[in-house]
């Protein structure tokens, strides 16, 4: 997820979850061009595996030569992005808008296939719109024959957004039209919904996305519940909540500063904050923070329940704290 996944999310996430968990989306072009920003938001030697970077583009030859700049940093896999739906993607015919170009989007995946060594896989929706929804059930197969090693297929077309429910039957549509494993995504939030999609559709697995926004516990509830033997999950108390933000806080400090950690943390909090008591106050609180010193102190008082913000007044007594 664009602005989500990135190192310090990944490592929070891997405390809690033994689940996957791949880098936001990196441009290819912008690889190959030696872009610093780019170039930081790779995972780090340091970083535990398995390490694969998702990326995107739409000219077969920068996807190759990009992943192979990938494969030589030591990545463990690369992730074709042909789902994002944002507009400032599509516009360029990257991420969703590929579907709508079937022979591309083979073409793309077949030459970086064959570019490296590493698995290759591809993250996709069903279609543009209702009228071509069925882009993803015509391309399994064609990308299966161009090597890739599994798909992620979310049951929305790009025109839907994230809007309406994901359609799991189509995700079964597809699974059954290609040998690979298929991934299910969309509309994953539990356990209980993790079972449903696998039974509904036959996948080898699910992805999760907007349920883990604050809440990396959801993977590891869902990791729990389809690992035959494993724990029971427990739900962590608001003590757990309050310091895995803040270590959050701590990881985005270290990495990319305190003006870049704490504009970045404001969104992570306030997803953190949700069903939370007075949850829109605080979240208004965190919005408006300034310092990693206020932040700490919204942590402290949303989690505890200490004192609820009320008032505007307050919200300025946090920024002269």
């Amino acid at each position: 997820m664009a602005g989500v996944t990135d190192r310090a999310f990944r490592e929070i996430t891997r405390e809690i979850s033994p689940a996957l968990v791949m880098t936001e989306m990196i441009s290819a072009k912008a690889l190959l061009y030696n872009n610093a920003r780019t170039r930081a938001m790779l995972p780090p030697p340091a970083e535990a595996p398995p390490r694969i970077v998702q990326l995107f583009g739409r000219d077969a030859e920068e996807m190759a030569a990009a992943a192979q700049i990938l494969a030589a940093a030591g990545m463990d896999g690369v992730d074709l992005n042909m789902g994002c739906p944002a507009p400032k993607i599509v516009k360029n015919g990257e991420g969703a808008a590929l579907l709508r170009e079937q022979s591309r989007a083979v073409a793309i995946a077949r030459a970086v296939a064959r570019a490296v060594s590493i698995p290759v896989s591809v993250k996709c929706r069903l279609g543009w719109n209702a009228a071509e929804a069925d882009a993803a059930l015509h391309l399994a197969p064609r990308w299966e024959e161009a090597g890739i090693a599994f798909l992620t297929v979310h049951g929305r077309t790009r025109e839907q957004f994230y809007g309406g429910r994901a359609d799991w039957a189509a995700i079964a549509a597809v699974r059954a039209a290609t040998g690979l494993p298929v991934i299910a995504n969309g509309d994953i939030a539990s356990p209980e919904d993790a079972r449903a999609v696998l039974a509904a559709t036959g996948c080898a697995g699910v992805m999760i996305g907007r349920a883990a926004l604050g809440n990396p516990w959801a993977l590891a509830a869902v990791t729990a519940a389809l690992t035959p033997g494993a724990p029971a999950w427990r739900r962590p108390a608001s003590a757990e909540r309050a310091a895995t933000a803040e270590r959050h806080l701590d990881k985005l400090l270290a990495y990319k500063g305190e003006y870049i950690g704490v504009r970045e943390m404001r969104k992570h909090l306030a997803w953190y904050l949700k069903g939370r008591r007075g949850a829109a106050a605080w979240r208004t609180a965190a919005l408006q923070a300034e310092s990693a010193a206020v932040l700490r102190e919204i942590i402290r008082r949303a989690f505890t329940g200490e004192q609820e913000p009320g008032t505007p007044k307050l919200y300025a007594q946090y920024q002269s704290e």
